[in-house]
């Protein structure tokens, strides 16, 4: 497939498409998304299959699958940080050319600045676009009480623990009520009761403004937790194997185990991983 190649559109254009869209999230429209690193045959590494996803305003979708298969990659090319080797991406019905600016992406790594308190690692973002800080600071402040960190606000990030980094990384990406969030492996370094705090701590979050959320994870269970709907990808050159709806009422349980809807759901992820190989008995 060739690259689609578009005018760049106005800088507005995008921001006021993603702005005037009902809700607070916007459709992401994936269509034939490929990616192949590398030139020649012996250098060329295909990490992404043409891949096709119509994301809902408003809609939760988490992305499972191998290490390797891609789901960083399609993440990183919904962002506009790395450019598709085919196919197209929209956002709020607008072409996808460049950085996506009006977007929250929250990593694994916490990435939060030493020199700057907790608050101020969370008012960066409205430094850096020249925003008025009022407002945005009683947002912070509120985001901090919400997700139990309001003794942490003056307090640098060597201060605190790896779930309260972590926390502070999730209330910066939502600190200016993005229409999209874009999360990749946000709990992975957690210890496992810390983890599933913070997962139960970011639906509730979710549930309050419903920005469009894509989140890559290893972890089927917490796919399911959170998810209105999960893509489950085959091993490299990933591709879209089953596409799960998780019809169950929100918000969902903290302990997720003890459901068995959900453990139903997670059992399905599994067989698909079994049989493409991923994982044995």
């Amino acid at each position: 497939m060739s690259l689609e190649v578009r005018a760049r559109p106005p800088a507005a254009t995008l921001a006021d498409a993603v702005r005037s869209s009902s809700a607070n999230g916007v459709r992401i429209e994936i269509v034939g998304v490929e990616k192949i690193y590398g030139e020649g045959t012996r250098q060329r590494v295909h990490a992404l299959s043409p891949t096709m996803v119509d994301i809902a305003p408003g809609e939760f979708v988490s992305v499972v699958g191998p290490s390797g298969c891609g789901k960083s990659t399609l993440m990183l090319m919904v962002a506009g940080l790395l450019k598709p080797s085919a196919g197209t991406i929209r956002i709020g019905g607008e072409f996808l050319t460049g950085a996506l600016t009006d977007v929250g992406i929250a990593f694994q790594d916490h990435l939060l600045l030493e020199f700057r308190t907790a608050l101020d690692n969370v008012l960066l973002q409205g430094v850096i676009r020249r925003l008025p800080l009022a407002s945005i600071r009683q947002r912070a402040i509120e985001l901090f009480e919400r997700l139990g960190l309001s003794d942490a606000a003056d307090r640098y990030p060597h201060e605190l623990s790896g779930g309260m980094r972590q926390r502070v990384s999730l209330a910066r990406a939502l600190v200016l009520r993005p229409p999209v969030l874009l999360m990749d492996e946000p709990f992975g370094a957690l210890d496992a009761l810390t983890r599933v705090q913070v997962r139960h701590d970011l639906e509730r979050l979710w549930m309050a403004d419903r920005p469009t959320v894509l989140f890559i994870t290893h972890s089927v269970e917490e796919a399911v937790g959170l998810s209105d709907r999960v893509l489950v990808m085959s091993p490299s050159p990933g591709e879209i194997v089953e596409e799960l709806v998780i019809d169950l009422p929100r918000p969902r349980p903290v302990a997720l185990g003890e459901e068995p809807e959900l453990a139903a759901y997670s059992k399905r992820i599994y067989e698909h991983f079994a049989r493409l190989g991923v994982i044995h008995e």
